[in-house]
């Protein structure tokens, strides 16, 4: 992708600019971290929470799944209740590009897997969410990441052209996804080597 003419960054914002994962809440839950992986792996799955992702109300999903497994209760309704502990912090050398192709005038999105009320919480309790110029949430959509509408309601909606549209996101599915619609996609892994690539793409970073 030397070279690339560039009309719009798009950010992933879990993994990529957040630190979000369910242990950091469930590591001070736990004081076996076999259980832990065992809970997150049979009872609190990633498939049960990609429903949270596309619009389902995590508390009362949460409630249901409780009584389904009432010995688990308590560390399944944390979810609910104490979901922002999931998050470490925002990270800091992502944030920082962010900034700096804001600074230099250059479109920047944000294209999430999210459940609404989490999204709005995190709007006002991090900065860098407010500067992009448009959220597009899996939650509000209703329509989550690997989906291909997902990419077609950001480019529709902001008249995108895939080959000059940079997408940057932690999930190599997330990341395939996009490059078979001819989005220039990067997997994140660190904001060093993420800056790297997009100076290689001739960003101003």
């Amino acid at each position: 992708m030397p070279g690339l003419e560039v009309d719009a960054v798009v950010f992933d914002i879990g993994g990529v600019l957040l630190d979000w994962d369910p242990r950091h809440l469930y590591r001070q839950l736990f004081e076996d971290p076999d259980e832990m992986a065992v809970f997150l792996a049979t009872i609190c799955t990633s498939d049960w929470h990609r429903e949270h992702d596309l619009g389902t109300d995590t508390r009362q999903s949460c409630q249901l799944l409780a009584r389904q497994h009432p010995d688990h209760a308590d560390m399944i309704m944390a979810w609910a209740d104490r979901r922002e502990e999931m998050i470490a912090g925002q990270i800091d050398g992502t944030v920082a590009l962010l900034a700096e192709l804001k600074a230099a005038g250059l479109p920047c999105l944000a294209l999430s897997n999210m459940e609404p009320d989490s999204y709005l919480v995190r709007r006002d309790r991090y900065p860098f969410m407010r500067w992009f110029d448009d959220c597009v949430i899996s939650g509000i959509e209703g329509v989550a990441k690997p989906d291909r509408r997902i990419f077609e309601i950001l480019l529709d909606r902001h008249g995108l052209d895939p080959s000059r549209t940079v997408f940057v996101d932690d999930s190599p599915g997330n990341v395939e996804a996009a490059s078979r619609i001819g989005i220039a996609a990067i997997r994140f892994v660190s904001a060093d080597e993420l800056r790297g690539e997009l100076l290689a793409l001739g960003l101003p970073v």
